[in-house]
């Protein structure tokens, strides 16, 4: 599935071949993320065993963990806006649909023991976060496929003239379904948040403005 980014806009002065020196312009251009390059670097792709979300005001940060290694860590960081964390819940639940249609339900994950849940200081003491990740990859696009076994997502940056996928994550397909809980948690969270935010309550209406 592919997310369709806001085309630009003429700025309406500076058109090309304008009587201005050096004006300036802007041309509509769309890429087709279907059609996204795959940088050799980032074909053979990451496996990651988990997903930890965070939620700033404008965008969500994916750590990507790798369980089974030594130490624990973090194999990949994707950066996304909310609208295309939206469009990845939305495709990961399609992408499961169809996965049940063709294969049956992924195998259940054992059920861990009861125990108390560690604080995200704790994750990330526990985990490690390789210096070349602290910044994180920015996506504002992603596909998602699945096999008889395994799920991926390509992280896609749609940007002029190329677009390219610029994260790839392989994972079991048992994990889908705690996964895309865990994106779909996240972002419901995020969404009562901002609502709280864009319709605060209102105060006490006081008839008298000269009243404390």
């Amino acid at each position: 599935m592919q997310q369709d980014q806001p085309e630009s806009q003429d700025s309406g002065q500076n058109k090309p071949g304008g009587d201005q020196p050096g004006s300036v312009f802007s041309q509509q251009f769309h890429n087709q993320p279907v059609a996204a390059r795959v940088p050799a670097p980032v074909a053979k792709g990451i496996f990651t065993t988990g997903v930890l979300v965070q939620d700033g005001a404008y965008e969500f940060v994916l750590d990507f963990l790798q369980g089974l290694s030594r130490p624990p860590q973090i194999a990949g960081r994707i950066v996304l806006s909310p609208g295309v964390m939206d469009a990845l819940v939305r495709t990961m639940d399609e992408n499961i649909a169809k996965f049940i249609q063709t294969y049956g339900p992924p195998a259940p994950l054992p059920t861990p023991a009861p125990q108390r849940r560690p604080t995200i200081q704790e994750i990330y003491e526990n985990f490690k976060l390789p210096e070349e990740l602290w910044s994180g990859t920015y996506a504002n696009s992603v596909l998602v496929g699945h096999g008889p076994a395994e799920f991926f997502m390509d992280f896609i940056t749609s940007f002029y003239p190329t677009a390219a996928v610029s994260c790839r994550v392989y994972f079991a397909a048992q994990q889908a379904p705690r996964i895309v809980d865990t994106l779909r948690m996240s972002l419901q969270q995020y969404q009562r948040k901002m609502s709280g935010q864009q319709n605060p309550q209102s105060p006490p209406h006081n008839p008298n403005p000269n009243e404390g």
